[in-house]
């Protein structure tokens, strides 16, 4: 009698606990996507980027949605990695949006631009400032939904054979360097060069290019730039805080269940947080090691800042009259920008400017 009573209690508890579980693990299909990354699998952190946010799609829906991350090459080029998603070649990539400006220049703005906004301040304006929306809007006509999924934090300006002192060393500089900054250094005499982060050393090497930008310390040491160009030069004027997205498939994107679109817009979010705080961390003893071994690093002049400042207004200004999703992007972004740094430069600059000062007594 107690056993045919426990085996009716068992029974009832079991059915009971079915009924409770989270609806999410009872309705929720299984989802395997591929997702074509931009970034060579040496450089762990941005390429890593990608990673963190599937592991965490992963655990957040029990193991039922699956991303694959295949480094550059592997399924499309680096720098067709957002044609992959268009044509649903892959469900989703990983890469930088200023990589698409061949097809419209408003891409750039979604990422970064030349003296644009800085990481916070960028993450303030695309997570509540409505430049996601705004974005995602423009992305509609490529089939695209953009999540931003990370940051590297103000860059670096690049890698030269030889001294960058003033505009006149700029002429006929053939620089590796990518987007809208391309075309604002054209405006002083380099000839820009867009190529994917893995084809850069090689180019610099036989002198195919002349100078080339990529990162900072970290993914710059380890992408071996010390050895073929002694001047390192700061700072990235063009990548004050540049987003790194993930783009998906517009089609896939409205597929997805609710709760699965949930998973990856916060696993997106957490790859943003994480990919700046790693680089923050990486980057100063990378700094040390390069300058250690013989590195010369040199800040761009006050003339060439003030030359790429007023070329960037006047080439804003000359795609805003013919291209209207540029004009409203850069437009929006200049807005925030203006209210962005009155802020910051009440406390965090005087804050960060002190803290320069003494610690380097």
């Amino acid at each position: 009698m107690k056993r045919r009573q426990f085996i009716q209690t068992a029974t009832a508890g079991a059915a009971a606990a079915a009924v409770a579980m989270p609806a999410v693990a009872q309705s929720n299909p299984e989802v395997k996507w591929r997702l074509a990354s931009s970034f060579p699998k040496s450089l762990d952190t941005i390429y890593g980027g990608a990673e963190v946010m599937a592991k965490m799609v992963s655990d957040l829906t029990d193991g039922k949605f699956q991303i694959q991350v295949f480094a550059a090459g592997e399924i499309v080029p680096a720098l067709q990695a957002a044609d992959a998603v268009t044509n649903n070649t892959v469900e989703m990539c990983h890469t930088v949006s200023y990589y698409y400006v061949g097809k419209d220049p408003t891409f750039a703005i979604a990422a970064s631009v030349p003296f644009g906004l800085n990481a916070r301040g960028q993450n303030a304006w695309l997570y509540q400032g409505g430049g996601n929306e705004l974005f995602n809007e423009f992305y509609k006509k490529f089939n695209i939904y953009g999540l931003p999924c990370g940051n590297t934090g103000a860059q670096m300006g690049g890698w030269f054979r030889k001294e960058i002192k003033t505009v006149a060393d700029m002429q006929g500089i053939k620089m590796r360097i990518g987007g809208i900054a391309g075309q604002v250094l054209q405006k002083l005499g380099v000839v820009p060069q867009q190529i994917g982060g893995g084809d850069i050393y090689p180019a610099l090497e036989k002198g195919t290019i002349d100078g080339a930008e990529w990162v900072g310390p970290y993914d710059d040491e380890k992408l071996g730039f010390a050895k073929v160009a002694p001047y390192y030069y700061y700072p990235g004027f063009w990548e004050g805080g540049p987003t790194v997205h993930a783009f998906v498939n517009l089609e896939k994107w409205n597929a997805l269940p609710k709760a699965y679109q949930a998973a990856l817009t916060a696993a997106c979010t957490y790859a943003n947080t994480q990919m700046a705080a790693k680089y923050d961390v990486q980057n100063p003893a990378a700094l040390k090691r390069l300058v250690g071994a013989g590195t010369q690093l040199r800040p761009f002049s006050q003339e060439i800042l003030e030359a790429c400042l007023k070329a960037s207004n006047e080439l804003y200004a000359e795609i805003s009259a013919k291209n209207p999703d540029f004009k409203k992007a850069i437009e929006s972004m200049a807005a925030f920008r203006g209210d962005h740094y009155l802020w910051w430069q009440v406390a965090e600059l005087t804050f960060d400017v002190f803290q320069v000062r003494t610690r380097s007594r």
